[in-house]
């Protein structure tokens, strides 16, 4: 008869392959990704150690954890070792990864291109399945007042109310506005409601000598820019 197999947990590795003594010896900055998940896992499977899983499921993703963050508790859950406290915890360490982002102090910085606001929006757009509406109002020197969502769609469509955008204009007494809305689907091209709406807007705001500097279409690995394309 075959011994019953054992699961392969941190403490029985070799000192040099424990990410938690690793982390503690040397520093959080001389871990791996794959490393990093394993500690939030703990274990592996009956076959596979718990770095060896985490590795699984990073070349899964591309080795992107950009990619894993989109990644729900039950698609984690179709790795084999992975059960739902695990796939909770590296959801929910991922989305504090995020969240960070959006409270760490920074000094406002002028959104003058379009490569700037997309840094701007960065914290507040990456990683979403559905399509939702953005606007920035900035002051006379085109620094941010206020960042505010104003409305949520599916997966391919939102419907952005101009006065939803006019309202806070007025309110904070912005100079200047910016609107951006994300493609899940990664396209960045334009579709014709998206330049009817950008161009209503644009009108809009005229009226209350506020000036839209641009309209952002938003994905995960780049942007549109309609100022760029003379489409204001």
């Amino acid at each position: 008869m075959n011994p019953p197999q054992q699961k392969s947990t941190i403490t029985t590795w070799a000192e040099e392959d424990r990410p938690r003594e690793k982390l503690l010896l040397h520093g959080r900055t001389f871990l791996s990704d794959s490393e990093i998940i394993a500690i939030l896992i703990g274990s592996g499977s009956p076959d596979k150690t718990a770095v060896e899983l985490s590795r699984e499921i990073l070349g899964y993703y591309n080795n992107n954890l950009g990619t894993l963050a989109k990644a729900g508790v039950k698609e984690l859950m179709q790795f084999k070792g992975i059960g739902e406290a695990k796939a909770i915890s590296i959801v929910a360490a991922l989305e504090l990864g995020r969240r960070r982002k959006n409270t760490e102090p920074q000094v406002k910085k002028a959104l003058n291109a379009a490569s700037d606001i997309y840094e701007h929006l960065t914290p507040y757009m990456l990683d979403l399945l559905h399509e939702e509406f953005w606007a920035i109002l900035l002051d006379n020197s085109n620094k941010p007042i206020k960042t505010f969502k104003v409305g949520v769609g599916g997966v391919s469509a939102v419907v952005a109310d101009p006065k939803l955008v006019l309202k806070p204009a007025i309110e904070y007494l912005a100079s200047a506005l910016v609107i951006a809305h994300n493609h899940p689907s990664g396209k960045k091209k334009p579709s014709d409601g998206d330049i009817s709406l950008t161009r209503k807007i644009s009108r809009a705001v005229s009226f209350i000598d506020v000036r839209l500097i641009d309209h952002l279409i938003f994905t995960d690995d780049g942007y549109f820019s309609f100022a760029n394309h003379n489409l204001l």
